[in-house]
């Protein structure tokens, strides 16, 4: 279940309630949980406390938000993204993966590896592997997209591949401008610098991104960094 907004909001919700009605805050508390679908704020708490870290990402996102995953290969950037593409779906939205790395089968198998049947979602989840995949390229196939679809690009650095396409500074700022027009939500799964040392830091950050062409990458929204199991997640200020 989805709460209408993250705990610490609810909380202070029930503060102000418990002000303006003169009731005890655990009493306030439990009101809130009601409208959230809890019998008892213990059970709102309980619930949240068993949620994934993908769930809990999810949670923090809204449509338009550029979203950046980073990590070293094999630390779980393309598991992550896939894992916030069910939670979407699972929530009801469309999930759309677009890569030039992968093939479908590829992305398919990755659904097993994270538990989940893609048959399940096989309205929901569309995959696209095209050689042209550029911004342009995603906007044309996502012009009738519903708002809050979410959409995977894996990954960045290879957007500009193609000499013919336009500078990767110019599509992402093109994409940033479409998902705000349309409500859509996109996760980019990156690359990280392979002099990143995780005896300096336990997990990268925007300092590690491989940018072999330049990116603003204060055009992203909100970021989130994996090392080892280690899970960064930030929205920008």
């Amino acid at each position: 279940m989805r709460l209408s907004a993250p705990v610490y909001q609810l909380k202070r919700k029930a503060r102000l309630l418990s002000r303006a009605d003169n009731i005890p805050l655990h009493e306030a508390l439990d009101r809130i949980a009601v409208r959230e679908g809890f019998a008892a704020w213990s059970l709102l708490v309980a619930r949240m406390s068993s949620v994934t870290p993908a769930a809990k990402l999810f949670e923090q996102l809204s449509p338009g938000d550029l979203v950046l995953v980073g990590a070293r290969p094999g630390h779980g950037k393309t598991l992550m993204s896939l894992k916030l593409a069910v939670e979407a779906m699972q929530s009801g939205h469309r999930s759309v993966f677009f890569s030039l790395e992968y093939s479908e089968k590829e992305v398919l198998d990755r659904f097993s590896a994270i538990g989940v049947e893609p048959a399940r979602f096989d309205t929901l989840f569309e995959f696209d592997n095209s050689d042209d995949i550029s911004a342009d390229y995603i906007a044309r196939k996502l012009a009738d997209a519903p708002r809050g679809t979410l959409v995977v690009i894996d990954y960045l650095q290879l957007l500009d591949q193609k000499r013919e396409n336009p500078a990767l500074m110019v599509q992402v700022r093109a994409l940033q401008s479409f998902a705000r027009e349309r409500g859509l939500i996109f996760v980019f799964i990156s690359q990280i610098h392979r002099s990143y040392d995780p005896a300096v830091k336990p997990c990268p950050d925007l300092e590690d991104v491989r940018l072999p062409n330049p990116v603003d990458l204060g055009l992203f929204s909100k970021t989130c960094f994996l090392n080892n199991g280690d899970i960064r997640f930030q929205a920008a200020r």
